[in-house]
This record gives C-alpha cells, sequence and structure tokens, in this order.
C-alpha cells in the first residue's frame, strides 16, 4: 500500500495532501516511472476516507502530469522528463535580446536569476495575504457571479470607481467612457486593432515600451520614433517629424515614462496637443506607472479632455499582474469603436478580477498601501544611484518616483554585450536597444530599483566596467 499521513484536523484539504504526499514520493524516487498506484477503494478504505477524495486527488495529479490514467487498468506512475526543466529553444540566443526574448526572460520562473531588467515590483512588495483574504471573501459572497461571463464593458462598480479615481487627476470621464481589459497590453492592443492596417506611420517615445514595438511590428505599421527628453517628447523633433511623417498615432507614457522614470512637463504636453491638433493623429496616453508617482503630474488627458487622446491604465504594477485588470478611457465616439473590437476579439473581461480589483480598492487601505511603495522604491532609488555611480555608471536625470533608473554604460556603444555577459552570470539586464523602435544600439541600460540592491549586481558592475 502507499504509505501516505493524512491529518483529517488538519486546515489542508485531504486531497491537497493525498497530491502532496504522491508528488513528494515521485520526487523522491520512492515512487518510480511505471509504478502502479493502490486502487481508488483500496486507498480510500486503507486510510478511512471517501473514494470520491481519492479520485479527485488521482485526478489532479494526471492533469499535473505526474500520473497516468489507463482505462480498466488503474493509475501509473507517468515518465518524468529527465532534461533540465529550462530547455534552449531554438534561435534563442540569437534573439535573447530582441522584444520578445527579453519577456521570455521576464516571465522565466527561477529562484536563482536576479532580474534586475523586469517592469513589475517584486511579489514580496505587494500585499498578497491581502489578496488572498478578499479572494475567500469575495468568493463567499451570494452575489459573486464565477460561471458566467462578465459585460461588455466590464464590472459597472469598478468602472465608477475608476471614474472617481480620473476626476482627482483632472480627467473627466464617467463610466459609459470608461472599459476594462485584461491589463493595459489589452488595452493597446484594441486601439492598434481598432486604428491602425498595414503600412501606417505611428509615433513612438525613443526610447519607450518595448512591448507596444514588438507587437505594433505585427501589424506591419512603421514606427516612427520622437526623442525622449527628461520633460517629455521634444517638441521641436516631432514638430520637425511632422513634416516628412502623418502618422495615424502617437503612442507615449506621460508619467513616471517606462524606461526612463521622466515626466512630462506642461510646456511640452501643450505643445504635443497642438501639434496633435494641426497634423489629426490620435495620442495614445499609457498611465500604467501613474500611481507609483508620489504626487502632482501632468497628463495629456487631462489637458485634452479625451478629445483625441486615448487614456490607458492598469493595476497589475500595485496589485497583482496575476489579475490583469487595465483600462481605457476614451469619447463617446471612441469608446464605441474601441468596445465593438474587444467584443469580437475576447468577448469580455474576468469579472471576478474587476470585482477583486474594486473590492481591494474600497475596501482596502490601497492609498495607504501605496504611499508605503512610494517610500520603499525612494529609498533603494537613492541606494541605486549611489551603486551604479560607484561602479562609473551615469546618470543624467534621477527619477522623481516609480521604480527605474536609466543609465549610460562608459566607455561603449551598445549595451547588448554586457547584457549577454550579466546573463551568463544569472543577472537579467534590459539593454537599451530594445527599447528602441527600431532595436539601434545603445549604451544605456534600464534598471529596477526593487531588484538593483542586491549584491550580485554590483560585484558584477564592478568586474565588467573594472572597478
Amino acid at each position: 500500500m502507499l504509505p501516505l499521513r493524512l491529518d483529517p484536523e488538519s486546515p489542508l484539504p485531504l486531497v491537497d495532501q493525498i497530491v502532496g504526499g504522491v508528488r513528494q514520493h515521485i520526487e523522491d524516487r520512492l515512487l518510480r516511472p511505471g509504478m502502479r498506484l493502490p486502487p481508488i477503494r483500496g486507498l480510500a478504505d486503507e486510510h478511512h476516507i471517501s473514494r470520491f477524495t481519492v479520485v479527485e486527488a488521482y485526478d489532479r495529479l494526471v492533469a499535473l502530469g505526474y500520473l497516468q490514467s489507463r482505462r480498466g487498468s488503474g493509475f501509473y506512475v507517468a515518465p518524468r522528463p529527465t532534461a533540465s526543466l529550462r530547455e534552449h529553444r531554438p534561435g534563442e540566443v540569437e534573439r535573447a535580446f530582441d522584444n520578445a526574448g527579453v519577456l521570455y526572460q521576464s516571465l522565466e520562473e527561477s529562484s536563482d536569476r536576479l532580474k534586475v531588467g523586469v517592469g513589475w515590483l517584486p511579489p514580496e512588495w505587494l500585499d498578497e495575504e491581502g489578496l488572498r483574504r478578499n479572494i475567500r471573501l469575495l468568493a463567499r459572497r451570494a452575489d459573486t457571479r464565477v460561471a458566467g461571463y462578465g459585460t461588455a464593458q466590464g464590472y459597472a462598480p469598478l468602472r465608477e470607481q475608476i471614474s472617481l479615481r480620473l476626476a482627482e487627476l483632472g480627467i473627466a470621464a464617467p463610466a459609459s467612457q470608461i472599459t476594462l481589459t485584461h491589463g493595459a497590453t489589452q488595452a493597446l492592443d484594441i486601439v492598434a486593432r481598432t486604428f491602425l492596417c498595414a503600412g501606417d506611420c505611428v509615433l513612438v517615445d525613443d526610447p519607450g515600451y518595448w512591448n507596444l514595438f514588438a507587437n505594433l511590428r505585427l501589424y506591419g505599421v512603421q514606427l516612427v520614433g520622437v526623442p525622449r527628453t527628461a520633460s517629455g517628447p521634444a517638441p521641436e523633433a516631432l514638430a520637425e517629424l511632422l513634416q516628412t511623417h502623418r502618422p495615424k498615432a502617437f503612442f507615449t507614457h506621460s508619467v513616471l515614462h517606462n524606461p526612463t522614470s521622466g515626466s512630462l512637463a506642461p510646456a511640452n504636453a501643450f505643445r504635443v496637443l497642438q501639434l496633435a491638433e494641426q497634423h489629426d493623429f490620435l495620442i495614445v496616453e499609457d498611465d500604467t506607472y501613474g500611481d507609483l508617482h508620489p504626487g502632482a503630474a501632468t497628463r495629456l488627458a487631462q489637458l485634452d479632455l479625451l478629445r483625441r487622446t486615448i487614456y490607458i491604465g492598469s493595476f497589475s504594477k500595485t496589485l497583482s499582474g496575476c489579475l490583469r485588470v487595465g483600462f481605457f478611457a476614451a469619447a463617446p465616439a471612441l469608446m464605441a469603436r474601441l468596445t465593438d473590437v474587444k467584443i469580437v476579439s475576447c468577448v469580455s473581461t474576468s469579472e471576478f478580477s474587476e470585482r477583486l480589483v474594486y473590492q481591494m480598492l474600497t475596501e482596502g487601505p490601497y492609498r495607504k498601501f501605496v504611499d508605503r511603495v512610494q517610500g520603499r522604491l525612494a529609498m533603494v532609488t537613492e541606494q541605486t544611484l549611489r551603486l551604479l555611480e560607484r561602479c562609473g555608471m551615469r546618470i543624467d536625470t534621477e527619477p522623481k518616483g516609480g521604480m527605474f533608473v536609466w543609465a549610460r554604460t562608459p566607455g561603449i556603444s551598445d549595451a547588448t554585450p554586457l547584457a549577454r555577459r550579466a546573463a551568463d552570470a544569472g543577472i537579467m539586464l534590459a539593454p537599451g536597444s530594445i527599447f528602441r523602435p527600431q532595436t539601434q544600439p545603445s549604451p544605456w541600460i534600464r534598471f529596477n530599483v526593487a531588484y538593483a540592491t542586491d549584491p550580485r549586481l554590483e560585484r558584477f558592475l564592478g568586474e565588467a566596467l573594472g572597478r
């Protein structure tokens, strides 16, 4: 029989105890591939538990790849892969630092890799216990829908809450002008699907959001970079580009720009809006990192009143990337077209996730939590700046909030080889080339300050840069 220690008094369900016990036996090689597990009735009788409990545990182990079910014969230990769990895909080295390659590295599960190049906070910085508590509370509520589809524009109370939050920023957007999405990434994709065709020209920040660039390339559009300064897009350069290009849209960050952490100055904002009106192009304003800004900031949607600006936000950076809850706000005529595209491309978004975000915003200490994160970021930003200066890196503009420091590597024209060396040392860096529209060489690197104080980074940079 199978030696399992099951405790009916434990808060861990019996099914989970069986799954965990069998997995441990398999991983310890006490159960080897091809060995037959006890029959369902035999295991249930031995431990005085329900057969349904054993069935559910065995089915879960099959789904996890630990067991195989053979009709009429029973359950057997499945063959286990002998190769490393992290196998190199064909061409991985060649494209390791193109946009998709960096995203693969960012999402790779690895306990020992130092991910200084990711675009989000470490999980331990977030309110994971608060999320778990609110999930339990939400699941117990009788009015929580867990089996149906959501609505076209998303959970109405959350849209109302977002409307109130936008009003605090000076952006007038009723709930009817807000649609919820699977994070800011889907919101950006819906805009591209709705308004762009192959061959269209779009303006983007240079440097700017690398994943957006990769997505726009899928639609066959022409990317034209607008040089980014510490106070936003360079107005003179933008005006000059508009003499030779007729863009459909300009995708830009206004607050805590990714990757430089700069924010838009009012004078630059007015000039960008003047040029958009004069040359008749749409502005897509990504404010994904806005909640991490410690004070007042200028936003294009605030000045434009959503006439030609589509405003995009997300809760992935402050609540949870797993929930994938974002939104866009736009003028009524644009909103109807954007929502139609959302319906035909994904039907609806997760109402459970949207209800959970609403509950976190209205019943939890969200503002106090964000204040604590801002303070913690300020502290590690100072430490990161000092670390990079000790290593000889150059920082032109110190960030006024957010999670990024944009630093130049001395004596080189392209930081990509340095990032490859870092990868060999178990450190993931984000070289500046991936943040450029055509992945042009760049000596700059984006550092996530929440990860950058790890001693391994300073040790690597010191050795690599001869410090």
